[in-house]
């Protein structure tokens, strides 16, 4: 029952729908609260239109705005955030007027945004919440924040509102507080906001410095990701200041003392070291001394003897390995460092192992288009080139006469330790045939052998001792012979007349058409033979060989 007091002041209320009258909470319904306004019926307010129903209490005293007198069910229809939003527009249109700034409580996310509640309803887009936008919004809900009045539209009574140009603004004043005050060589605590190939921009709580790549660390750094991670605290030294430009470099190295310094003293040309392999490249491989000081062995300095292609051929990341220090660049910041200095080079011995003349024994180990490798002992081969395989072919191919894995037996010719090659030949185990031509053959003798090639202008002929003779096309038959397949094949035997011998030439020609001739037919031949231009004749068998038609046309 009302009191005379409340009575008489009820009196004067005007009940109406848009009316904003003051109630009293009489009951407290789990999410809504019954509300008597004095009227002949009471009303209810939903529990969400406090700022927590479980801190509202039955007696407490609030405004509410009447949306409807009498619904179905006869009660009053009552809203206390319509009471507050009526009562506060017209004080926030006179506070808030575009630009103005004020505090509110954000209450919920929305598509596009946050509503903030300011006395009334207002609208946060994502992009004004924050310098970069958030994408987890859920975390500002219950937060109560300073905005600044960015659009007012009366008809609607809506507001939007920006947190992102309070901010800036400050930034702005703190970014030039900072940059009057810094100065190279400060120290000065900052926060990871972005990171890139090539470094990380540093938020120093108003203005943005740049942590270049180079300056993260004395060592090598692939990239800041390895060094940094975004939303990291960190004290960072201001390198340089552009006032004008406002840009701050800034170093994280530079707290620390450059172990180049005494580099030096810490390790002398010649010293054996320890580190970690921690990048290979195709020229060689870093090797990390210390934090911050790495080393690189060449792909040269790997091995005394082997070709290494690559260095991932002996070595792998992260391995622990040793080497010796070769050099030092402390202005570059560059070591040399070899590993096959740890181990006697065998070219310092090979000349006395070795000495021109010497037989030798190994296993071909590799073919190439100009000689043979032959392994003389783990990490030595000798080079048997294509002229030192026979005394009297033409080899114009290794594998004409070897294979890989073959056992030959070699005479060394030459030690060459500056370039590392060791010369040997197949032949010089051999008595050279042409010292002894006059015994074997003569002008005249009448010699059997194999067809072994055949070329446009002639056929090569095998004989004993391993040499052969050439039969030009004008001493196949008595009869023209247009091309040399027509009459002879590969491997045919045929017996031929010795015609001319030029031992300084080291050359036989032969003439199957002669085979049967007399003395004086012989003389007759050896006359025209003897009057050939050096183009055409037919015992230039170095010529001849170079010229081998291989399709045999």
């Amino acid at each position: 029952m009302l009191t005379m007091e409340e009575a008489l002041k009820h009196s004067s209320t005007r009940f109406a729908a848009g009316e904003i009258v003051k109630g009293r909470v009489i009951e407290l319904r789990g999410k809504e609260a019954l509300i008597d306004i004095g009227y002949k019926s009471e009303g209810v307010v939903p529990g969400n239109e406090f700022d927590d129903i479980k801190l509202v209490k039955i007696g407490d005293e609030v405004d509410v705005l009447i949306e409807k007198l009498e619904d179905k069910d006869g009660m009053v229809i009552l809203s206390k955030e319509k009471a507050e939003f009526k009562q506060n527009w017209e004080k926030i249109l006179t506070i808030c007027n575009e630009g103005g700034r004020i505090a509110g409580k954000v209450k919920s996310v929305v598509k596009g945004g946050l509503i903030v509640h300011i006395g009334v309803e207002a609208f946060l887009p994502s992009s004004q919440i924050d310098v970069i936008t958030p994408k987890n919004l859920t975390q500002f809900v219950g937060n109560t924040y300073d905005f600044k009045v960015v659009k007012i539209n009366q008809e609607r009574q809506n507001i939007v509102l920006s947190r992102r140009e309070l901010i800036e603004a400050e930034r702005g004043e703190r970014r030039q507080k900072l940059l009057a005050d810094m100065v190279p060589g400060d120290i000065r605590k900052g926060t990871v906001k972005n990171i890139t190939d090539f470094g990380a921009f540093i938020d120093l709580n108003g203005i943005d410095g740049l942590l270049h790549i180079t300056d993260m660390s004395w060592g090598r750094v692939g990239h800041p990701s390895e060094v940094l991670k975004v939303g990291q605290d960190l004290d960072v030294v201001v390198l340089d200041v552009n006032k004008e430009k406002e840009r701050v470099s800034l170093g994280l190295k530079q707290k620390m003392a450059n172990p180049w310094a005494a580099i030096e003293t810490k390790f002398p040309v010649g010293t054996k070291v320890k580190g970690k392999v921690v990048n290979l490249v195709p020229y060689g491989a870093f090797v990390e001394l210390e934090p911050g000081v790495e080393g690189l062995i060449h792909v040269t300095e790997l091995s005394w003897t082997k070709r290494v292609a690559k260095p991932g051929d002996v070595l792998k990341q992260d391995q622990e390995i040793e080497a010796i220090v070769l050099g030092i660049n402390r202005e570059e910041q560059k070591i040399s460092l070899g590993v096959r200095q740890l181990e006697s080079n065998p070219w310092d011995n090979a000349e006395k192992k070795y000495p021109a003349g010497t037989r030798v024994k190994g296993k071909i180990r590799n073919l190439t288009s100009y000689g043979a490798f032959i392994e003389l002992e783990e990490g030595l081969d000798g080079m048997i080139h294509v002229s030192d395989i026979s005394w009297t072919r033409k080899i114009n191919h290794p594998s004409e006469v070897f294979k890989k894995g073959d056992e030959v037996e070699a005479q060394v010719l030459e030690v060459d330790k500056a370039n590392q090659r060791i010369a040997v030949g197949v032949k010089q185990i051999s008595v050279d045939p042409w010292d002894k031509i006059d015994d074997l053959y003569k002008v005249g003798d009448l010699v059997t052998g194999q067809v072994t090639k055949l070329a446009s202008f002639g056929a090569f002929v095998g004989l004993k001792h391993d040499i052969d003779g050439l039969v030009h096309i004008s001493q196949i038959s008595e009869d023209r012979v247009d091309k040399i397949k027509n009459v002879l094949k590969a491997g045919q035997e045929v017996n031929a007349r010795v015609i001319k011998i030029d031992r300084g030439d080291r050359r036989i020609g032969l003439s199957i058409k002669a085979a049967n001739y007399s003395n004086e037919q012989l003389k007759a031949e050896q006359a025209v033979l003897d009057a050939l231009k050096p183009g055409e004749d037919l015992v230039a068998l170095q010529h001849a060989f170079d010229a081998v038609d291989t399709d045999k046309s």
